[in-house]
């Protein structure tokens, strides 16, 4: 559905030209969640202010169905952005406009007929038919989203471009919020794409994932295989974050008879009893420090960190079998 190819973004600010997006190239595909996730000032929503055609991209090309969007003009640019929704962070509703009269004011702009009924089909959907008559100051944050989310939809759009659209909400309604959109992408067959600084929204609502940093894509792929197997330095912090830190008890001097291992195992192989065949095989010793299970999007994927203590033989057999199996490892403490 989406095609960007080669984008960079580029800005003069005070004489010095300042690189937002570097030769970004990504494809995101109808029904897709997808996620664009990097720290503040990595270019995400330099992103996706190019993606809905309010930001000049500077070179390359994105394409809409396979329409290149910079050549759309007049109606044909109008038509582009009733595709689009967009869903801000702070909300960004009218304070002097009623909930029903902030959902209706894109159909206000588009002369769309019947807007009464459009509004109450939408309340209905985020669950706010109670609201219709309140204002944005009478509103929780979660409520206010909502209202956002609705808007977004009010013209029948094919993608939502969520920008960081729970940062500023509670633990509990980001998940209300979450769970929200995936009734949307479910239900609806609205394509989603999020930008979020957080490993934890990428896991609970996204199928494939961007990790950005300094304007460049540094890693891409399905959400499963990336928490499985980071390959980027960046991408390893954000899960490390984004699941148990590992106390610093676990770190002990360094020696070859001893590896801190960190395990994901994904699929039929986190059935197997590894760790016992392991034990028994190559003489080695297996202490379970720490383990966890990440749900995600379309699977799930258990993490042992483990102490294996044994000769430096039995610890290489071991990791060789762990390669055998499937099961992606990660030393965490080397023999140096």
């Amino acid at each position: 559905m989406i095609e960007i190819k080669s984008l960079s973004k580029s800005y003069n600010l005070d004489k010095q030209i300042v690189h937002a997006l570097k030769d970004i190239s990504v494809s995101i595909d109808k029904g897709d969640v997808f996620g664009i996730i990097g720290l503040s000032g990595a270019g995400k929503s330099t992103l996706i202010r190019c993606l809905a055609a309010l930001v000049a991209p500077s070179s390359g090309t994105i394409f809409f169905h396979g329409q290149d969007i910079a050549k759309l003009a007049n109606e044909q640019l109008r038509d582009f952005r009733k595709n689009i929704g967009m869903i801000f962070q702070h909300f960004n509703l009218l304070t002097s406009r009623t909930v029903a009269e902030n959902i209706a004011y894109p159909l206000e702009i588009t002369g769309s007929k019947d807007k009464e009924k459009r509004v109450d089909e939408l309340l209905a959907l985020v669950g706010l038919s109670g609201k219709k008559h309140a204002y944005p100051s009478q509103l929780s944050g979660g409520e206010k989203q909502r209202v956002g989310i609705a808007r977004a939809l009010a013209t029948n759009p094919e993608v939502l471009l969520c920008d960081e659209a729970t940062s500023a909400l509670d633990p509990k309604t980001t998940r209300e919020i979450l769970n929200l959109l995936k009734s949307i992408n479910k239900h609806l067959g609205v394509t989603i794409v999020l930008i979020t600084h957080s490993m934890e929204v990428i896991k609970q609502i996204c199928t494939k994932v961007a990790v950005i940093e300094k304007g460049q894509i540094v890693e891409e792929g399905l959400v499963a295989n990336v928490f499985a197997d980071p390959q980027h330095v960046t991408t390893k912090q954000f899960l490390q974050n984004s699941s148990h830190e590992i106390p610093p008890e676990f770190f002990k001097k360094p020696s070859p008879n001893r590896k801190l291992l960190r395990l994901c195992f994904k699929g039929e192989v986190a059935g197997e009893p590894i760790i016992s065949e392991l034990v028994r095989k190559f003489n080695v010793d297996a202490n379970i420090l720490l383990g966890w299970i990440d749900r995600l999007q379309t699977t799930t994927i258990g993490t042992l960190v483990i102490e294996l203590m044994g000769t430096p033989e039995g610890i290489q057999s071991a990791l060789k079998y762990f390669s055998e199996k499937s099961v992606q490892y990660e030393v965490i403490e080397n023999d140096t």
